[in-house]
């Protein structure tokens, strides 16, 4: 079977609604598509708490799925799992857009970078958890970063 095939809901889904067959840069893509729903969907910030584990859990499902389905592993168009670290890291910062454009370009250096333990990750965990976890780490170091600067701690 080839991937992605956009008529069965878990390809769908891993490329999120299709943006991960964008050119260039997939990956971004969906990083970018993470902030535009982020930023339009302020009113669901007071339910993070519910919806943000809610929606990992799923990409984490859908990655499974996408990663059993496709050739080869971590498939770029595959990026759900980029959706969901961008995701958390804006669960860190303000709702400003400004911010935002910070958060977008630290998620996207530690999620091309790789530095420890991101790569450690990307390296020895395999399957659909693989996938979406070096994402989230990348997502929590630039949230991390955003909150401790611009944030009254």
């Amino acid at each position: 079977m080839s991937f992605p095939q956009l008529n069965k809901p878990s390809h769908l889904f891993a490329t999120f609604f299709g943006i991960g067959l964008l050119k260039p840069a997939p990956g971004t893509w969906g990083s970018l598509a993470g902030v535009l729903l982020w930023y339009f969907l302020d009113f669901l910030h007071s339910y993070t708490y519910i919806i943000l584990p809610a929606f990992i859990l799923f990409s984490w499902l859908v990655c499974i799925k996408a990663d059993q389905d496709s050739e080869s592993k971590d498939n770029s168009f595959i990026v759900i799992d980029e959706v969901a670290g961008m995701l958390i890291a804006l669960s860190f910062t303000p709702h400003d857009a400004i911010l935002y454009f910070f958060a977008f370009l630290l998620f996207r250096l530690f999620d091309i970078s790789k530095p420890w333990p991101i790569s450690w990750v990307d390296k020895n965990i395999k399957g659909g958890l693989g996938i979406l976890l070096d994402d989230l780490i990348a997502g929590l170091f630039a949230g991390g970063i955003i909150f401790a600067v611009f944030t009254n701690i």
